[in-house]
């Protein structure tokens, strides 16, 4: 039963970082930054959230340093609005699954005009 708890508060937490994104004023956290996902740890203490960009690796790594600095608005943001017990701490990696997969699109796109 917890491990349903804990895939639906990590689902939350992704919704609230999602629309927490759009309210930060960092210039390093511009352009389409996107999180891919987020793991929380059984107890609930910690979340990775693997966060990707249109502007490739060294995007998601500018707007990772950005996250990282606001991190404490972030995690009281998020504890104020999902009214948790203890907020977790949050760790962002960079990750390159948006260019990845744009780059597999035109792949398959110039395999289509063909």
């Amino acid at each position: 039963m917890a491990g349903f708890k804990v895939d639906r508060i990590s689902e939350d937490v992704k919704r609230e970082l999602t629309d927490i994104l759009r309210s930060l004023k960092d210039p390093r956290i511009s352009g389409l930054i996107t999180i891919v996902r987020t793991e929380m740890s059984g107890d609930m203490s910690q979340v990775k959230v693997y966060v990707s960009s249109m502007d490739g690796i060294e995007g998601a790594k500018e707007a990772v340093k950005g996250l990282k600095s606001a991190a404490g608005y972030i995690r009281r943001e998020i504890n104020h609005r999902l009214k948790l017990r203890a907020s977790p701490e949050f760790k962002f990696i960079a990750d390159d699954s948006i260019e990845h997969s744009a780059h597999i699109s035109t792949l398959l796109k110039d395999l289509d005009e063909k």
